[in-house]
């Protein structure tokens, strides 16, 4: 079976506090984009076991891989005793704030689900997704969604128009366990926007860009770059980025845009145009 595993942006994220557990409570507005990793899974009723190999030599192996758990997961609690093969080409950035592993996990568990027949509702799916991590359950809905708690109540919803997206990443990554613990001592820079953006009938905010971009200054640059160009309506940071990612007004030039960052920030800017999907 081949599968097409999405990335995401967070168009608004908001942090109401820390938990008991460690975690934090959000409330963030998810949508999908165009950009997939894609995904071969095969099944072996010969052999138990899960085989995983991917393009990208940077990706976690083992237990350590987002995919290779939710194939466990999924074996186990369905009493599946066949192997199964899972072969990952990456297009989604690593560290990004795409949810590109989390996305791989989702999608890994839909495809199980019917590969092998099991005829598990969505909501059983994003159950077990829930134990691999916070932004798993999203990616089961396919849709656009609200989610709270710390990602994992999901609630769906339709998102009609189409954004056209530019994403931009900087060399560097972020880890988000770092950027939700720096969150509460984080402070703003002098100059810097952190303001609800409004554009296009959406409200643009990310409160983990306090503690990211007072230690990652060239996202601060970035972004208030993006905010001086004529063909972006709204520039935000996704997730605990690095990606910032640009909202583009109707027919502007996203390649322009996307070629004009590299020439005046820095040529070794990872870009990618594309467009929020469900």
């Amino acid at each position: 079976m081949q599968v097409f595993a999405p990335a995401k942006v967070n168009l608004s994220l908001k942090i109401l506090g820390r938990r008991d557990d460690g975690f934090h409570d959000i409330e963030t507005l998810i949508v999908p984009i165009s950009l997939c990793d894609e995904i071969k899974i095969d099944k072996d009723d010969a052999k138990e076991g899960i085989e995983f190999r991917c393009d990208d030599a940077s990706v976690p192996q083992g237990d350590d891989n987002l995919a290779v758990r939710a194939a466990k997961t999924f074996l186990e609690a369905a009493k599946v005793k066949s192997g199964v093969a899972i072969e990952l080409k990456k297009k989604i950035p690593h560290g990004a704030g795409l949810g590109g592993g989390s996305s791989d996990a989702a999608t890994t568990l839909l495809a199980l689900n019917e590969l092998f027949k099991t005829n598990l509702p969505r909501e059983a799916l994003a159950k077990m997704g829930e134990t691999i991590g916070s932004d798993v359950p999203f990616f089961i809905f396919q849709s656009a969604a609200i989610c709270r708690g710390r990602g994992e109540l999901v609630t769906p919803l339709k998102f009609h128009e189409p954004l056209s997206i530019l994403l931009l990443k900087p060399a560097f990554v972020v880890l988000t366990e770092w950027a939700y613990s720096r969150w509460q001592d984080s402070r703003e820079i002098p100059g810097v926007p952190y303001a609800a953006q409004q554009f296009a009938d959406q409200t643009f905010i990310n409160e983990l860009d306090h503690p990211v971009i007072e230690k990652f200054v060239f996202l601060a640059q970035l972004k208030m770059w993006l905010l001086r160009q004529p063909e972006v309506g709204a520039a935000l940071m996704s997730g605990s980025g690095s990606t910032m990612f640009a909202v583009m007004r109707q027919n502007g030039d996203v390649d322009l845009v996307a070629e004009r960052a590299k020439s005046e920030l820095d040529p070794e800017l990872w870009t990618c145009a594309c467009e929020t999907i469900g």
